[in-house]
């Protein structure tokens, strides 16, 4: 069996999942969404990935900032103050005997105290203390000193701006190179991966679950090559196989729906066939006696072969009478080798009774020697509801009417198919797929009663066959009747 995940939510709302498999279970609490939680799971998602993203790189760039300066900004100030140290060792030796080129970038000069604006208690205090470095304070960038043997002054700038400088240089850079990382992996995020990867599926379920509730099949199976891999793409792979899971239910309550309707209006149409059979009965007899009478008391000839034709009406009309109580009754009838070209022979001699049937021609084209496994009554009332159909359907003048046969195969057996087909003007399209539904007629006059395709059917049916109706390209009907076929005894 495939590894199904397994998720099970104990009484106090911790999840366990794990799988059929033994994988140990991952728990993970389930917890409501309250306050500020619930504020931003209302989010929709794109803003809530925004909110993310955006808190998450942040506290980077904040964390590389303060990882970056805490490391780099002490050894600064311990350069800072190795240098001070050696320009204090070099500036408090130098004298103007000795080349101090080490102190030329530091701005050496010599001069008066005028000169540097000195104040009475500096050239005091130096005086006092000659060859000794004085500062004015802490942060002055300047050091002076005084030189006994030749009286003059001279004085040292620091380089404390240069340090204070890279510093600042160093801040703005590495704030500056944060900043370009955070825009272009918001912009990556946002333009490339997000939209690719996680908003596209969200779409596509949301477009897909709109289809399924609006009843559109064509677009509410999210195609495979759009599903990831990943839990997202689980999710649209459950989606799809949910979906096809509720059509395919769907399906089978429609069939089995249509299959109670058509029993019961072959049920309804069994009672109505008894009935009109048992109203048949009695004037039928009486009629075949009458006529079996006469043919013993008339001795003309031209009229006893009319008086025969009557008989053998009135027989045929007994017999469809006894086949509408079987209809009526289910009743298996004696099957029987039956060749297909005298039935409809048969048949058209019946039919042909119509007045229009003179001036329509019958092209009864089914190959000699086909044969199906039926009642050869029960044929004759198929063929007879097919081509009095087929009649109507033509034009009064020029109307054909063909008959065609060919072996196929129906259910993994052998079997013959039979299609009348005619030149009249076809079934209408809104029509078509009802026809063989009970008092379904497009011929609103008192001919058409909309029962002949229905009994049809159902007599089909219960020769395990099957009937189809369809138009022709040329113009024209074509109804289809596929019967099984008698098994060929082995020699």
């Amino acid at each position: 069996m495939p590894d199904k995940n397994l998720m099970q939510q104990d009484g106090e709302g911790v999840q366990r999942i794990g799988s059929a498999r033994g994988i140990p279970a991952r728990v993970t609490e389930t917890r409501p969404l309250t306050g500020i939680s619930r504020r931003y799971a209302d989010l929709r998602v794109r803003p809530k990935l925004m909110v993310l993203h955006n808190l998450f790189f942040l506290l980077l760039a904040f964390l590389v900032y303060v990882a970056v300066m805490d490391s780099v900004e002490p050894r600064i100030r311990e350069a800072r103050a190795r240098e001070m140290t050696l320009i204090l060792n070099a500036f408090s030796v130098h004298s103007p005997e000795v080349e101090q080129t080490a102190l030329r970038p530091y701005d050496i000069r010599s001069g008066t105290a005028g000169d540097f604006g000195l104040s009475d208690s500096a050239i005091a205090w130096m005086n006092r203390y000659p060859g000794r470095i004085w500062q004015r304070d802490p942060s002055s960038e300047h050091l002076y000193k005084l030189i006994p043997s030749t009286n003059r002054f001279y004085r040292l700038t620091l380089p404390t701006s240069f340090y204070a400088d890279v510093l600042r240089h160093l801040r703005w850079t590495l704030l500056f190179a944060l900043a370009t990382i955070y825009a272009l992996t918001v912009l990556v995020l946002e333009l490339f991966v997000l939209p690719r990867y996680i908003y596209q599926p969200i779409r596509l379920l949301l477009q897909a679950d709109f289809a399924t509730r609006r009843g559109d099949r064509a677009a509410e199976i999210i195609e495979s090559r759009f599903i990831p891999g990943d839990e997202i793409g689980q999710i649209l792979q459950s989606h799809n196989e949910t979906v096809a899971a509720l059509r395919r239910h769907q399906d089978q309550l429609e069939q089995a729906k249509r299959h109670l309707e058509a029993q019961d209006r072959l049920v309804s149409l069994g009672l109505l066939s008894a009935s009109v059979a048992h109203e048949m009965n009695t004037p039928l007899a009486v009629l075949q006696g009458s006529v079996e009478k006469l043919i013993e008391t008339v001795p003309d000839a031209h009229t006893q072969s009319r008086l025969a034709r009557m008989l053998r009406v009135t027989e045929r009309l007994r017999r469809i009478s006894t086949g509408l109580l079987d209809f009526a009754r289910q009743r298996t009838a004696a099957l029987e080798r039956v060749e297909i070209r005298p039935i409809i022979d048969e048949a058209w001699h019946l039919v042909s009774i119509d007045e229009k049937a003179a001036s329509v021609t019958l092209r009864n084209e089914t190959v000699p020697g086909h044969a199906v496994l039926a009642n050869p009554d029960r044929m004759v009332q198929v063929f007879v509801n097919l081509l009095r159909n087929a009649l109507q359907a033509v034009p009064a003048q020029n109307g054909q009417i063909r008959v065609v046969s060919a072996p196929t195969n129906s259910g993994g057996r052998p079997a013959l198919s039979i299609a009348v087909e005619d030149n009249g003007p076809g079934i209408p399209p809104e029509v078509l797929p009802d026809v063989f539904e009970a008092f379904v007629t497009t011929r609103l006059d008192a001919q058409g009663t909309g029962l002949g395709l229905t009994v049809v059917e159902g007599i089909i049916h219960q020769h395990e066959g099957a009937i189809s109706a369809a138009n022709l390209p040329q113009g024209g009907a074509s109804l289809e009747v596929i019967l099984p076929t008698p098994q060929e005894p082995q020699t």
